[in-house]
């Protein structure tokens, strides 16, 4: 994960997320784990496309996942926290080469990157 740096002005991205698998069990609980603790306490989380359940238990909370239809949702997730606000991070897909993965995350936290197509 790359995040952008705090700021005032409002971004098209906070950030990038790069997990190591489609597993979204196994990966969403890292994701939300190596957040800054100013971001606040992540309730409901909204991912692209594919079926996930419907709330997961991650480090003893209940998040709540909502999904995007898949072909027209952006290539993000969405993390949401009660009175902290809304962050977007690019989701770089699991089988990118460190190559083509490197300059997304890297544009994406310096605020240079809009969202593309769903994953």
């Amino acid at each position: 994960m790359l995040l952008a740096p705090q700021g005032e002005l409002p971004r098209a991205v906070d950030g990038a997320w790069w997990p190591r698998s489609y597993d979204l069990l196994t990966e969403l609980p890292h994701l939300l784990a190596g957040l800054p603790r100013t971001w606040g306490q992540i309730t409901s989380v909204t991912v692209s496309g594919a079926t996930w359940p419907g709330r997961i238990l991650v480090s003893h909370q209940v998040v709540r996942l909502r999904r995007m239809p898949g072909e027209s949702a952006p290539r993000t997730v969405v993390l949401l926290a009660p009175g902290r606000g809304r962050r977007d991070l690019l989701v770089v897909p699991p089988d990118t080469t460190e190559e083509a993965a490197e300059p997304l995350m890297s544009a994406a936290a310096g605020g240079q990157v809009r969202p593309g197509p769903s994953l």
